[in-house]
């Protein structure tokens, strides 16, 4: 069950949703006027330059399946071992790992963190559709898992 589901279970409004993933980051705040109006694919390009800029890496996580030369199907991708576990979570556009300082036990190394980005054109709102519950799926995951997901709208996520 997602957050999604579970609030509807519970007859929380999607406005109270939204202002849950706000106030833990699951929509990136932009900012404004920088990016207005860009695509996509300006916004990932700018997210993961944003990442290098602060020690991490994101690499992009193309999801499909296809058949080789020799007539072999081949699903590529996080998330993707079966139509089923893809239907279920959508694996983020950018994965990556940053840097983050921990604690008494490891005091002074540096451990990397497992973050996802799933990246959308500026002024996105998340619609409670089929992709858009399995992608908050796996964010949800991630964040349960302590790693750092969000969808990223620009810049301010990492």
């Amino acid at each position: 069950m997602g957050l999604i589901e579970w609030a509807q279970k519970w007859g929380i409004p999607l406005e109270a949703v939204d202002e849950l993933r706000d106030m833990f980051g699951l929509v990136s705040n932009y900012y404004p006027g920088r990016l207005e109006g860009k695509l996509e694919a300006v916004v990932s390009a700018d997210v993961r330059l944003e990442a290098a800029e602060k020690g991490g890496v994101l690499w992009r996580n193309n999801v499909g399946a296809t058949f080789d030369q020799q007539g072999n199907f081949i699903r590529y991708g996080l998330c993707n071992d079966s139509k089923g576990v893809n239907k279920r979570f959508k694996s983020s556009d950018l994965i990556g790992i940053k840097p983050v300082v921990i604690g008494e036990q490891h005091v002074g190394h540096t451990i990397g963190q497992f973050c996802a980005r799933e990246t959308k054109r500026v002024g996105w709102t998340f619609r409670d559709i089929d992709r858009e519950k399995a992608q908050l799926r796996f964010i949800e995951l991630v964040i349960s898992m302590g790693g750092d997901a969000c969808f990223a709208t620009g810049t301010g996520t990492l």
